[in-house]
């Protein structure tokens, strides 16, 4: 059994009887997810306790079993209004568990080893979304139009901005409740958007503050997920620019 700092929300292996500690590094304002990956390879389920308060019961979440490595992400939120603390335990009743985790929002993970994190061009074109991916953009104050595609059933992806967060589920066949948990309020602060179809369409107006896209999925069923994000601006200017045309003769 093994303590684990976990104060830069980095990628960590936990395994029965492990406890990951953040402690005091969640800031007011902002919203956080812990993902959990089943990483043991014996399709048995993985129990974690989420502990945020000394007052209120752990949350518990279920990692659902996976072979090879290739189930989607549990979740569970927690928001910073509630605590600055938070921590993961994997109980050691399973035989032989394993859960590979990481903290994710527009802060963290800080140490982002073992996590693509890399920032969303805003320039129309599909960008592969695979797993273990951290996108991150900073929109000017405009509209922006964005696309999440996946052929994949229940392709689950999380945008964050800071004290909000929007599960995204493309092909959406069952409740994503045995997955996605809550601590605190922070629920109340989460949105799930299901579509039944490959492509989910949606509009984000920016504000000059980043925006955060980490994928919840597997690495087998990342394969051919895409992300795209447009600024819609140069469509704005073009609609000055024909506003103020006049046209010869008209007068």
């Amino acid at each position: 059994m093994s303590a684990i700092n976990w104060n830069d929300g980095r990628l960590v292996n936990l395994k029965g009887g492990d406890t990951a500690t953040c402690a005091g590094e969640l800031n007011p304002g902002q919203l956080y997810a812990l993902f959990f990956y089943n990483s043991a390879g014996n399709d048995a389920n993985a129990p974690v306790s989420v502990v945020w308060s000394n007052s209120q019961p752990p949350v518990q979440v279920v990692v659902p079993g996976t072979t090879a490595n290739q189930g989607l992400a549990a979740l569970c939120f927690v928001s910073g209004d509630d605590t600055n603390t938070v921590s993961a335990s994997l109980s050691s009743i399973a035989s032989g568990v394993q859960v590979q985790a990481f903290i994710g929002s527009v802060k963290m993970p800080v140490n982002t080893s073992g996590i693509q994190n890399k920032p969303l061009p805003l320039d129309g074109q599909a960008h592969s979304f695979e797993s273990f991916t951290r996108y991150y953009a900073v929109p000017a104050s405009h509209w922006y139009q964005g696309y999440l595609r996946s052929d994949i059933n229940q392709f689950i992806s999380v945008q964050f901005k800071e004290n909000s967060a929007v599960v995204n589920i493309v092909n959406q066949v069952t409740d994503p409740d045995n997955v996605v948990k809550y601590a605190g309020g922070s629920k109340d602060l989460v949105t799930i958007n299901k579509i039944a179809n490959q492509t989910l369409p949606w509009t984000l107006q920016g504000n000059g503050r980043q925006i955060v896209w980490i994928n919840a999925d597997s690495c087998q069923n990342s394969q051919t997920a895409e992300i795209s994000l447009q600024s819609l601006a140069a469509v704005y200017d073009a609609f000055k620019l024909d506003a103020g045309k006049v046209e010869v003769g008209s007068r």
